[in-house]
């Protein structure tokens, strides 16, 4: 069976979000309301931040409102990787916040345990596994890499463990491997529909008020809070928290530094009791492999592989609309490549195939800010790292809209900002040119023509 013929029968939808599992939709809102803090936004951002907002002060009064439902955007069609990184990685963050590197990998690691924490604490069903993350090698020049990498964790006190071809493929069969780097604690594998689902309950049990399939129209100063107006009602807020990602900001400044990022998966069908014993990944440790057009993978708790990555799309003018969910080209180049890394997995079908856009931001981890004279905070630009980041982010918009100094506010990955992308056209033309430049450096042992070098010295950055 090639390829295509295992993309028959795929529904085009995301898996997670097609879980018997859903809540039926909370009501929108209607009429005129009042509170001290609005969130806008129901994914994993806005929902860390109401919750944390009500964990830090029960007293407050708070109203989340989405535009569709709650995770219904990238938090219900990611790969699940919960990491600890809030850099996008330690590569990244050392290349940026050299001196901040110790405590940034520590307050990630904090974060995570704070998630796992929560997870157990509300008892929100999602499938959390801390299996860590497992880097693989599938050219050789990427084994140098993951030993500097390897190296640079054990100065900051972690324990990767590096693994030779045999061992990696040991764990894990695909005669692709050369080596891997697995950072055993670094990661937690969830159901992300359900974590976006759980999270929605714990906020309602704590008082939150939430209201689905409400979009904000605008946002306005009004005496001294904000004025947030929705199509059948409003919402008067001492503060607001801004999580909506890349979608159309209130904040026009945000315009300038996000761009949407199209990424595209496939999930299998359950595998059988033989072709999990072919491929071995007793220790269910999620897997991405080193190259610049990476693909990402691991197994779903019914042990189904989800396989996503590699060809991130990027429409003229900041396109973003359902249509672009769907692309058949990019699913058969994914089913190809599945196939290359488990060959013994032939016959295996794809029940689910779809896509899901991403806020990317220039230095491909987030950013924060407030507007309104303080009265306004918000983190966006989490480029495809938000799961475990959000609730990071969320508590650096509490203490930013607090007015109070923190050690998060004293960072100066919090202080700073990733450089504005250019408008159209050189936007699209400047994407477009990356992405022929990363797949070229695939091609040629991960050497950066101009092109790169030059991003790399202005601090663009482009390396996944």
């Amino acid at each position: 069976m090639d390829a295509l013929t295992a993309l028959a029968d795929a529904e085009p939808t995301s898996y997670w979000l097609a879980d018997a599992a859903r809540p039926e939709p909370l009501p929108a809102l209607v009429g005129a309301v009042d509170c001290d803090l609005a969130v806008v936004g129901g994914g994993y951002s806005g929902l860390w931040t109401a919750l944390l907002a009500k964990e830090r002060d029960p007293s407050l009064d708070v109203v989340l409102v989405e535009a569709d439902r709650v995770g219904g955007a990238a938090s219900g069609r990611n790969g699940g990787f919960c990491a600890a990184s809030i850099t996008h990685g330690l590569g990244n963050g050392l290349d940026r916040w050299p001196a901040e590197i110790g405590t940034l990998e520590r307050l990630g690691r904090e974060n995570l345990d704070a998630i796992q924490a929560a997870v157990a604490r509300y008892g929100i069903d999602c499938d959390f596994e801390r299996t860590g993350e497992m880097h693989v090698a599938t050219e050789p020049y990427q084994v140098a890499e993951l030993t500097a990498e390897a190296a640079a964790a054990e100065k900051l006190g972690h324990q990767p463990i590096l693994m030779t071809a045999e061992e990696a493929r040991s764990s894990v069969a695909s005669p692709t491997y050369a080596g891997a780097l697995w950072d055993k604690d670094g990661a937690a594998m969830v159901h992300p529909a359900k974590l976006a689902w759980g999270l929605r309950d714990a906020c309602l049990s704590l008082g939150v008020r939430i209201h689905e399939r409400t979009p904000v129209r605008s946002l306005t100063a009004a005496g001294p809070g904000l004025r947030l107006r929705t199509p059948y009602g409003g919402i008067s807020a001492r503060k607001v928290a801004l999580g909506t990602g890349v979608f159309p900001p209130l904040l026009k400044r945000l315009k300038h530094y996000l761009i949407p990022v199209y990424d595209y998966a496939l999930m299998t069908e359950p595998l059988s009791a033989a072709q999990l014993a072919s491929i071995g990944w007793a220790d269910r440790q999620g897997i991405g492999d080193s190259a610049n057009q990476f693909h990402y993978y691991r197994l779903s708790a019914d042990n189904r592989i989800l396989w996503g990555g590699y060809d991130a799309i990027y429409h003229y003018g900041n396109g973003i609309g359902p249509d672009l969910e769907r692309r058949p080209e990019t699913f058969s180049l994914l089913a190809r490549h599945f196939f290359e890394t488990f060959p013994q997995l032939e016959g295996l079908r794809f029940s689910h195939a779809w896509g899901g856009v991403i806020d990317t931001c220039s230095r491909f981890c987030a950013f924060y800010g407030t507007a309104y004279n303080g009265r306004l905070a918000y983190a966006a630009g989490y480029t495809g790292l938000g799961v475990g980041a959000t609730r990071f982010g969320a508590d650096v918009m509490l203490d930013l809209l607090s007015g109070k100094e923190t050690e998060r506010t004293r960072l100066e990955m919090v202080r700073s900002k990733p450089l504005p992308f250019p408008p159209e056209p050189a936007r699209y033309l400047g994407v477009q040119l990356t992405r022929r430049s990363l797949a070229a450096a695939d091609r040629n042992a991960g050497r950066r023509n101009l092109w790169l070098r030059t991003l790399d010295k202005v601090g663009l950055g482009f390396d996944s």
